[in-house]
């Protein structure tokens, strides 16, 4: 049955649309009803809030409307119902309707938000059709968007003073007798320290000693519980929270990076995005602080979408992490992904000590091999990692920048603890990227994913989100993005879509790295840095 595009006919119209302004919107609707989204709302045809003579409503007609302001107006709930009363795009869209912002915000929440993953796979899916994009290379990167929270009540998880409240009931309870089945380590739970105040009913009217330390351990109980709901609404993940939106977590924005030195932080939520061909194919919300925790996320929510990966992933240095390398690597995806020292490789400037050869050996700056080791009574720090030892330093003109971190600088030797797995897929990345396919990809990952987060904050004007709680913000996010991928779609209409981003030439020569300079890298190593006012102040004796 055709919803979307099913118009009713009036006989006096109250508008009176552009043609071609008409036939955008019905290319947009028939998209709309290929994506086959109607499925969703089988059972909500119509869509009431109120039982009576209160007037109903599409949800086919609610859904278009909202996407479309989502994509061209403000998406504000107040902005939607104006609109609805003024602007004759969405007169045609919904049908000379004008639900007020109640019927907009309660049909997102009751309707969209349970759906939403759903409604953005296929009406993505629609869009990509349409615009007949491939999605064999895609682009990841993310931001933080402030919640909508008081950015001044936030706390933070009280772990460490959980700790010491226990290490005080601890000793309560050995001063009263009653410290058996109490752990000798960790985190007391309320639980056992009210079990414990119904031990000590029994025995406080033996005097005024007992009767004191009921009392303590009563207030203890109220803290404990305290700290115990705070570390409940913190969750595993994560160290804050906001009172006035829990699932807001504290961060620092990019806003504030030279502004503060960090000090400044937020409510705030992470968003990720995967974009191919200037399309947001997939997203992924969450409350982490570190972007390369949402990495294997994003890339599992482009699967769900398609049913497949991408062949090719470019991202970032704040992605260049040992699991997500692994993860690329076990589906076959190609490794475009920097790591956090690709920059000083490239320039020479920081480069690496050693590189690691197939043959199970290490060869350092200076091309001088290393063997592996074992070393009695001494175990690696990273889990996975082994020793190699390079012989002949004394002779190495790197030698100061290579020792610059270790007390003992005059040893012939060098011993280097290598993360074999991580540094075979940081390599691998490497030169990957200095290819000229590699030097397409990072090209593209600038003007794709980062112009798509461009658009949004500067020409969609979203900087901050309206809604509270992990769901709703989801669910806000998803329409944003759907919204942008859908004025793509309405530039694709026009004729103006820009789908031919940029291609290496086929002269184009791989990139080749600069030969680090030994005398540069040895001044940089022995040069004293400046300390600041309260390490010098740690110098002086009171």
């Amino acid at each position: 049955m055709l919803n979307f595009t099913t118009r009713k006919t009036f006989l006096v119209p109250s508008f009176d649309l552009d043609r071609k302004e008409e036939e955008k919107m019905n290319r947009f609707l028939l998209v709309l009803e290929k994506s086959g989204v109607e499925e969703l709302f089988i059972r909500k045809e119509e869509y009431s809030l109120d039982k009576g003579g209160r007037p109903r409503y599409s949800c086919y007609d609610l859904l278009a409307t909202i996407l479309y302001g989502f994509a061209f107006g403000s998406p504000t709930l107040r902005e939607l119902e104006t609109s609805c009363r003024y602007d004759l795009r969405y007169f045609y869209l919904m049908q000379q309707e004008r639900p007020s912002h109640m019927r907009f915000g309660e049909f997102i929440n009751d309707v969209i938000l349970p759906y939403r993953k759903e409604i953005f796979k296929r009406i993505t899916s629609a869009i990509i059709e349409e615009m007949k994009i491939p999605l064999d290379e895609c682009f990841i990167d993310g931001s933080k968007f402030e919640a909508d929270a008081n950015k001044y009540k936030f706390v933070w998880k009280p772990t460490t003073y959980h700790n010491n409240l226990s290490d005080k009931i601890r000793k309560l309870l050995e001063e009263v007798g009653l410290s058996r089945g109490v752990p000798k380590e960790g985190i007391i739970s309320s639980r056992l320290i009210g079990e414990k105040i119904t031990e000590m009913t029994a025995i406080r009217e033996m005097g005024n000693f007992y009767e004191n330390k009921y009392e303590q351990l009563s207030e203890y109980l109220i803290k404990a519980l305290e700290y115990e709901e705070k570390e409940r609404i913190c969750g595993e993940g994560r160290n804050s929270y906001y009172k006035s939106d829990h699932d807001a977590t504290a961060m620092t924005l990019k806003a504030d990076y030279y502004a503060g030195l960090g000090s400044n932080m937020h409510a705030a939520y992470n968003s990720q995005l995967l974009v191919s061909k200037g399309i947001i194919c997939a997203c992924h919300v969450s409350q982490s602080r570190n972007d390369g925790y949402d990495f294997i996320p994003v890339l599992k929510a482009f699967y769900d979408n398609f049913g497949s990966y991408p062949s090719r992933v470019c991202a970032d240095s704040g992605y260049g992490y040992l699991e997500n390398y692994r993860f690329l690597h076990e589906h076959n995806i190609e490794n475009y992904v920097k790591h956090q020292s690709f920059q000083g490789n490239v320039s020479g400037k920081n480069p690496d000590r050693y590189y690691l050869n197939e043959n199970a050996t290490i060869t350092c700056l200076y091309g001088l091999s290393g063997n592996r080791i074992e070393i009695e009574n001494r175990h690696p720090k990273n889990a996975g990692s082994v020793f190699y030892r390079i012989d002949g330093c004394k002779e190495c003109p790197f030698r100061l920048y290579c020792k610059r971190l270790m007390t003992c600088k005059d040893e012939d030797y060098r011993i280097f603890e290598v993360q074999e797995e991580l540094t075979f897929y940081k390599q691998e990345a490497f030169e990957n990227l200095l290819t000229p396919k590699g030097i397409e990809m990072r090209v593209n990952r600038s003007s794709q994913v980062e112009g798509a987060y461009g658009v949004i904050k500067e020409d969609m004007n979203y900087t901050r989100l309206r809604r509270t709680s992990l769901e709703k913000v989801e669910t806000e996010f998803i329409l944003t993005y759907l919204g942008y991928n859908i004025r793509k779609l309405f530039r694709f209409f026009e004729g103006k879509a820009r789908l031919d981003y940029w291609k290496a030439p086929k002269d184009l020569k791989p990139e080749v790295k600069k030969k680090p300079s030994a005398k540069r890298l040895s001044k940089k190593a022995s040069k004293k840095r400046n300390r600041s006012v309260n390490e010098k102040a740690r110098d002086y004796k009171y």
